[in-house]
């Protein structure tokens, strides 16, 4: 667990079913277009609980970590990181994340994340850290880049949104050391 001020950055368990739920229902909309796993997989409360057993699952193989960002003060959740697309023998990893609409803009997921990076490459051990975003995204390109990537160039055709649109992502990218 990474701790900053009131809040915590820790590993999503099935016991934050309702919690997740909610963070996710209420930020359905702003999700749907770049979140097409998350949205298409937790429609109801009980698609969400079979989702978190298959995340879970893959956490135990080693192939995806799923993290929740948490205010210590009252339980809340404030934003979701994930580590995927994990290539164990160079070894690096994709890292995603959104963050709650009340959060968002307060500088809590800036530094939650700047600081995931940090125990990304201590604690697993990646060599490389990526993520990808659309060019409509300013605030995962400013998350980028407070926490220390650099782009790496724009993957044409690399991603399709839920309403079906195949559309270009700037890669961020940074090594470790």
């Amino acid at each position: 667990m990474i701790t900053f001020d009131n809040y915590c950055i820790r590993q999503l368990e099935s016991s934050d079913l309702e919690n997740y739920f909610s963070m996710v229902e209420k930020n359905r909309k702003r999700l749907e277009d770049f979140f097409t796993g998350t949205v298409s997989r937790t429609k109801t409360f009980e698609d969400t609980e079979s989702f978190l057993s298959e995340l879970i699952l893959k956490r135990e193989n080693k192939l995806y970590y799923p993290f929740i960002i948490e205010n210590l003060d009252n339980g809340g959740f404030i934003g979701f990181i994930d580590i995927k697309n994990i290539d164990w023998n160079i070894p690096k990893a994709e890292l995603g994340c959104y963050t709650d609409e009340q959060y968002a803009g307060k500088g809590i997921t800036s530094k939650a994340f700047s600081l995931f990076v940090d125990y990304c490459f201590g604690h697993f051990g990646f060599a490389k850290l990526f993520l990808r975003t659309h060019e409509s995204n300013s605030a995962a390109q400013k998350l980028a880049d407070r926490a220390g990537f650099q782009i790496e160039g724009r993957i044409r055709k690399d991603y399709k949104t839920t309403k079906g649109e195949v559309v270009d992502l700037i890669y961020y990218g940074r090594v470790n050391g």
